[in-house]
C-alpha cells in the first residue's frame, strides 16, 4: 500500500511517502508562504522523485488537528481533491499522534504537547515498544500543571515532544525533551500512523478541532 501523507497543522509544510510501512521520501519546508501555495508543488515532487505517479497513491493521508485551523484545512482540503481525481481513499491522523509516531523507536512512555493559550497545552500520551505506538490517552485541551503531574505519575523519563515542552519540562523535572528533529509536526509520523487506520472516503475526511477554552 503506497500512502502519501501531508502535514500542515503549524508553521512547517511537510510531505512524506511510505509504501507498506517503509519511508521512501520526506519533504519539509518551513516558510512565509501560504500552505495553499507550496503543499501540492512539494507533494507532487516528492511522488516524482520516489517514483510513484499520483495515480499509483492508494491512501492519501492528511493531518486532522489539533493545530491551525487554515492550515489543517489547506491539508485536508488538498489530499481530498486528489483522492476524489482518483477514486481513492483518505486517511485522518490526530496530529499530536504523528508526533508520537515520530518518536516509536524510542521506548517508553511518549507526551505530545502542542501550546494552545495561556498555560494550557493541546496534549496526549502515548507508549511506544520501540517498534509502534499505542495511544493511552485522548486528545485533549489540559492546563500545563495537570499536564505535568500526569507526567510525574508514569513514575519514568518520560519524553515531550511539540512546542509545549517548553511549558511542561520546567513543571516536570523527570521528562526527557525529544530530540530537536523529531520533536515537531511532520508528515513522516503522519504516514507511519496512516499505515494503522482504516481508510475513509475522501468526504469523511474532516478537521477534528479542539478548542483552547479560556482560563481564570
Amino acid at each position: 500500500m503506497l500512502i502519501l501523507a501531508v502535514d500542515t497543522s503549524g508553521n512547517t509544510a511537510s510531505a512524506a511517502v511510505v509504501r507498506d510501512g517503509l519511508l521512501l521520501g520526506s519533504r519539509m519546508l518551513r516558510t512565509e508562504r501560504a500552505h495553499s501555495q507550496i503543499l501540492l508543488p512539494m507533494a507532487k515532487a516528492l511522488l516524482a522523485e520516489t517514483g510513484n505517479p499520483v495515480q499509483s497513491v492508494d491512501v492519501f493521508a492528511a493531518a486532522d488537528g489539533p493545530g491551525s485551523y487554515t492550515g489543517l484545512r489547506i491539508g485536508i482540503a488538498a489530499m481530498q481533491a486528489l483522492a476524489f481525481a482518483g477514486g481513492k481513499q483518505c486517511a485522518g491522523v490526530s496530529t499530536l499522534e504523528g508526533m508520537a509516531w515520530n518518536l516509536c523507536a524510542r521506548e517508553g512512555i511518549l507526551c505530545a504537547a502542542l501550546k494552545a493559550r495561556q498555560t494550557l497545552c493541546y496534549c496526549a500520551f502515548f507508549e511506544s515498544d520501540g517498534q509502534t505506538v499505542r495511544r493511552l490517552t485522548d486528545d485533549a485541551v489540559r492546563p500545563a500543571d495537570e499536564i505535568a503531574a500526569e507526567i510525574s505519575a508514569y513514575g519514568s523519563r518520560v519524553m515531550i515532544a511539540g512546542d509545549g515542552a517548553a511549558l511542561l519540562l520546567p513543571r516536570c523535572k523527570t521528562a526527557v525533551p525529544a530530540p530537536l528533529h523529531l520533536s515537531g509536526q511532520s508528515a513522516c509520523g503522519i504516514a507511519l500512523a496512516a499505515v494503522q487506520k482504516e481508510p475513509v472516503p475522501p468526504e469523511q475526511l474532516t478537521v477534528r478541532y479542539l478548542q483552547a477554552v479560556k482560563i481564570g
